[in-house]
């Protein structure tokens, strides 16, 4: 990889240059960490009977863009109504983290981490929304900094139940 790497500055710039001889394991060490996200138990409790709304919102989360290998890079709400479990609360930022990191679309990684927690905890619902600025939209193409994409994923009482999706959304734009 370093050797693509090294072939990909040569293009623009004389990769033997003081400032850029390290790039190449650079830039390889950061892909090799940043698509190796750390691997988690999706560690669940009883629910002692609590099955009200949990929402967690603001998470911070990045990813690479499939289409362009350039950062996309926002915040996601993650809510779920418990049935018979709850899950520990690093659990819901860890399993945005999982689908992030790697080379993704907003839209794929918003199904997924959705699909994720509606599988291990089978809740009476999942919502997830992500809000994020793709830097290939920023910085490129359409030149649109700024420029923020929401996506969304509602599943169970979030889905079939206008109040609970309501509630919500509600919640989270109060953030």
């Amino acid at each position: 990889m370093e050797s693509a790497v090294k072939q990909i500055i040569n293009v623009w710039d004389n990769p033997e240059r003081e400032g850029l001889k390290e790039t190449p394991a650079r830039y390889t060490k950061f892909l090799t960490e940043f698509l190796t996200p750390p691997e988690f138990n999706f560690t669940t409790f009883n629910t002692e009977n609590y099955d009200e709304m949990i929402v967690q919102s603001n998470i911070s989360f990045y990813s690479l863009c499939e289409h362009h290998l350039i950062p996309f890079f926002g915040t996601g709400a993650i809510a779920y109504i418990p049935n018979e479990k709850i899950v520990g609360l690093s659990k819901l930022a860890r399993t945005l983290e999982k689908f992030s990191r790697r080379l993704q679309n907003q839209e794929r990684i918003t199904c997924q981490v959705a699909d994720y927690i509606d599988q291990h905890l089978q809740p009476k619902g999942v919502a997830v929304v992500l809000k994020a600025q793709h830097l290939c939209m920023s910085m490129r193409g359409v030149n649109k900094p700024n420029t923020y994409t929401t996506t969304s994923k509602m599943l169970g009482v979030f889905l079939e139940k206008q109040e609970a999706r309501n509630e919500f959304l509600q919640l989270i734009k109060q953030d």
